[in-house]
């Protein structure tokens, strides 16, 4: 059965107001630790969790799956971030069509403009693209840009046109609908692995990078400044941001495993302890559970921790290596 879609992508950071019923969880996922040797990938792509904890497939079958997001207020549309190009569903997934050329490919993130749902923005290794109909079509994306090289964007939430993106050499900002980027000098000269921004303060954001560790903006990613210094030479790849508490947030990576502060990152803590290994390479907290951190740990699975990592449960997708999760809040009623 092909699940119900819902509206807003994660980038709204907490359920819409008066929605009852709890946002929609996925998970990009390869299943690297026992994949099966076949012509079309079976086991691989983009899992939904059901009510009853299980994870059921959903979408193409297509290799090199990234992400997934879903067009604020048409629940119908939604696109897909794969090695491939960009894969777009306008039937709430029943059917799919690519809507990138044959020279685009290794699309790794994707983010609708929350406040303007006709513009989309897509990170791939071989530098940005926009959309300004809802990703029907793609327009490269590189004005500004040092370095091609692309892993992950935000589109802000509280002003249209404005969007971040992480490249090879630090983080840019773009104030057209990505029209022309400007690189934000106080960011780190590498490679950015994640990006996110608060859904509870709109000016935090946090990125994850390579061999720099964690960075941290107050003023809405005009300004960057280390954080953490355990991890600071660390590779990051993993990097949340609680959308009920600003002052709480979690980074994890390679041999860094997860990495907790509470009081807005002026400390942090390990709190890998109960997870099969600290290899760490996606983090979320659930917008439905106050304090629930999922991990993903590489080709172990899913887990849980309602404690902020004092202690984690077994959330599924055993052998999984894991590329992101999105949470898809519900419909305004």
């Amino acid at each position: 059965m092909i699940p119900r879609f819902l509206a807003v992508l994660l980038a709204s950071g907490a359920l819409t107001a008066g929605a009852t019923e709890p946002a929609r969880f996925y998970a990009a996922v390869a299943m690297t630790k026992a994949q099966q040797n076949s012509s079309v990938p079976t086991d691989s792509g983009i899992y939904y969790r059901a009510d009853s904890g299980e994870w059921r497939h959903f979408g193409p079958r297509i290799l090199g799956i990234g992400s997934i997001a879903a067009e604020p207020g048409n629940p119908e549309h939604l696109l897909i971030a794969s090695a491939d190009g960009v894969i777009r569903s306008t039937d709430g997934g029943r059917t799919w069509r690519k809507t990138t050329g044959w020279e685009v490919v290794d699309v790794r993130a994707i983010a609708f403009d929350p406040l303007n749902p006709r513009q989309a923005y897509a990170a791939t290794q071989w530098g940005p693209l926009r959309s300004a109909d809802a990703g029907a079509t793609w327009q490269l994306a590189q004005q500004g840009l040092a370095k091609l090289y692309t892993q992950t964007v935000a589109a802000d939430r509280v002003q249209s046109g404005r969007a971040l993106i992480g490249a090879e050499d630090g983080i840019y900002v773009s104030t057209d609908a990505a029209h022309s980027w400007q690189r934000v000098n106080s960011s780190p000269e590498t490679t950015i692995l994640r990006l996110v921004q608060s859904g509870a303060e709109a000016r935090l954001l946090l990125a994850g990078t390579q061999h720099r560790g964690a960075w941290l903006s107050r003023d809405g990613g005009a300004t960057w400044a280390q954080t953490d210094p355990a991890s600071a030479t660390a590779n990051l790849y993993a990097a949340a941001l609680n959308p009920h508490d600003s002052a709480v947030m979690a980074v994890g990576g390679w041999d860094t495993g997860v990495r907790i502060s509470t009081d807005g990152g002026s400390t942090w803590a390990d709190r890998s302890a109960g997870l099969p290994a600290k290899h760490v390479f996606v983090l979320a907290f659930d917008p439905d559970v106050k304090g629930r951190l999922w991990a993903s740990v590489f080709e172990a699975g899913s887990y849980y921790s309602d404690d902020l990592g004092l202690t984690w449960l077994d959330g599924g997708l055993h052998g999984a290596y894991g590329f992101d999760y999105v949470f898809v809040p519900p419909i305004r009623r």
